[in-house]
């Protein structure tokens, strides 16, 4: 057999145990033969002898004196209890409603998803931040919103977008009056279309005329298919009729940018052989072209990208997610049919995206620009976030790129700058000139829909507007612009809500600090008594306690 190594590693260890229990033992004879019990014995027998303990950090089992594992070490935390964290004990108190305050005036709110509502959400805000539309909805009467419940909740969720203290509005009383089934996914230009729609059905109650055709004035524009003999230059009959529209739908399927994709939706298309046109001039079949011609514009303007598109074959819808390019400021003059005597300059106002890679899922955001203060920020259901003065933020995935053909304004020419604020290399710019203006270009590969918003001269507060929603030419406006003012019945609905919700706040802070200061009373309280607990000698006077009931006493906030 192999040596065994002895075990040492008790080895010159004294059995304190054992020496105790022979001490005891001893006693305890004692005691039965003299039938007598001494003070001594007492002492001995439960350790009374032992000095109060200076720190074990846990309750000695021989030691009666010592208290170190009933409360931590100072600034100690347990996971329940008295010595638990502050944080968590303030947590069992519940939210705090002050979380969900606005971070200042100036910050947006964002509103609540529903489920499957971010759509419906996204347009919302888009129809919100627009400042004319707002004033619009502000000035319906009273009367007519008591009637028409659609108008009367969209009034109530501007009104709380506009003054309500909170970070987010509760969108479900809007959603519920339009009957949205808040579990599916829809797609937001389908609901703006219908939205709008019912929007002027509603507003057709109204007599204020600010109201009654807010939607035709702000997005209501003109179009023409036009189909022309190439033989004796006659125009058919139909194509000198006018249809509206309220946003274009432009192709995006092997395009690359807004120019592209606006050549290809006014581009002339050849009605040849079988396709030829009959002429009743000519009253025969001829050649002739066709295409659509832009007889007014609004001064809100929606394209539509087309990137869910209808696949035959398999009879479903697919997502295009190529990149598509668009400038920050774009000029209209030059695609329109009629003549205005001053140009047609638009500002990118808003980013209406899409992300996920399925058609019929996935998840809508807005990126928006305040008028006021020309801040972008993003529109995600309850959060808002500052993008600063870029749609895209700083170091954004969506990258800005330099497009192969970037717009021209007619005004000027124009260099191109991408999003980063880097310039094109000198190579590249154009010849120097005295009046340029560099166009900012950015690129986005799920941007859905874009809302372009008429520049107003500087000469005039808002871009004039005759009754059938098509654009006045004036030489001048006067009048200054005013902010927005909420109707009286609505403005005190909102601060009571305010007052409502400033008195929670509070409430809650009365709570949380009573409960603080109750914890930190009761724990001074518990160690200033087990301070002052221990026996520093077995002739002082003293009582026994079970250890179980001072360990209950000295870790519950509400002692026993």
């Amino acid at each position: 057999m192999g040596h065994q190594r002895p075990n040492t590693r008790s080895k010159g260890k004294r059995n304190r145990g054992d020496d105790c229990a022979d001490v005891a033992a001893e006693i305890y004879r004692n005691v039965l033969s003299t039938r007598l019990v001494t003070k001594d014995d007492v002492n001995q027998l439960y350790m009374i002898w032992k000095p109060a303990c200076q720190g074990c950090r846990i309750n000695t089992k021989d030691n009666p004196n010592c208290f170190c594992g009933l409360i931590p070490l100072q600034n100690g935390n347990r996971k329940s209890g008295l010595w638990q964290k502050t944080s968590e004990v303030v947590n069992a108190l519940g939210s705090d409603p002050s979380d969900d305050c606005r971070a200042s005036p100036e910050t947006p709110a964002g509103l609540t998803n529903l489920g499957a509502t971010c759509y419906a959400n996204s347009i919302l805000q888009c129809l919100y931040m627009n400042k004319s539309f707002r004033e619009g909805v502000f000035s319906i009467e009273p009367d007519v919103l008591k009637q028409q419940p659609v108008l009367d909740q969209l009034a109530r969720l501007f009104a709380k977008l506009h003054l309500y203290k909170m970070a987010f509005v509760d969108s479900a009383p809007f959603i519920r009056t339009l009957e949205l089934d808040n579990g599916v996914q829809q797609d937001s230009h389908e609901f703006l279309t219908l939205l709008f729609s019912l929007l002027e059905r509603c507003l057709s109650r109204s007599s204020v005329l600010k109201a009654r055709t807010i939607v035709q004035d702000l997005f209501r524009g003109g179009v023409s298919h036009v189909t022309m003999c190439s033989k004796c230059g006659n125009e058919s009959e139909a194509s000198s009729k006018i249809e509206d529209f309220y946003e274009l739908e432009l192709n995006v399927k092997g395009l690359k940018s807004l120019d592209e994709s606006l050549d290809d939706y006014l581009s002339v298309e050849e009605l040849q052989g079988d396709n030829q046109y009959y002429c009743d001039s000519c009253a025969t079949r001829v050649d002739a072209t066709r295409s659509i011609k832009l007889r007014s514009l609004p001064a809100v303007l929606n394209f539509q990208l087309k990137r869910c598109i209808f696949l035959p074959n398999t009879t479903t819808r697919k997502k295009i997610s190529s990149a598509f390019c668009f400038p920050e400021e774009l000029s209209m003059t030059r695609r329109t049919s009629e003549h205005f005597q001053s140009e047609l300059i638009y500002d990118l106002s808003a980013i209406l995206i899409h992300k996920g890679s399925a058609a019929n899922s996935g998840h809508y955001v807005a990126h928006i620009k305040n008028e006021n203060t020309q801040q972008w920020w993003e529109f995600d259901d309850e959060h808002v976030s500052n993008l600063g003065c870029q749609p895209f933020g700083k170091g954004s995935s969506h990258s800005a790129v330099k497009p192969s053909q970037t717009e021209q304004l007619d005004h000027s020419s124009s260099d191109v700058i991408i999003e980063n604020g880097n310039e094109p290399d000198a190579g590249e710019r154009q010849a120097s000139k005295t009046d340029v203006t560099k166009v900012k270009t950015f690129s986005s590969c799920d941007a859905y829909m874009l809302m372009y918003v008429l520049r107003r001269p500087k000469n005039c507060d808002k871009m004039p507007i005759d009754s059938s929603g098509y654009i006045v030419e004036k030489e001048a406006c006067t009048s200054s612009e005013v902010d927005s003012h909420l109707p009286p019945h609505l403005y005190e609905e909102v601060e009571k809500l305010n007052d409502s919700y400033v008195d929670s706040c509070e409430q809650y802070k009365m709570k949380k600090e009573s409960e603080v200061n109750c914890i930190m009373e009761r724990r001074l309280e518990v160690r200033s008594i087990l301070s002052k607990a221990a026996v520093q000698s077995p002739e002082e006077f003293y009582f026994w306690i079970s250890m179980d009931w001072l360990r209950l006493w000295a870790d519950n906030i509400v002692p026993s």
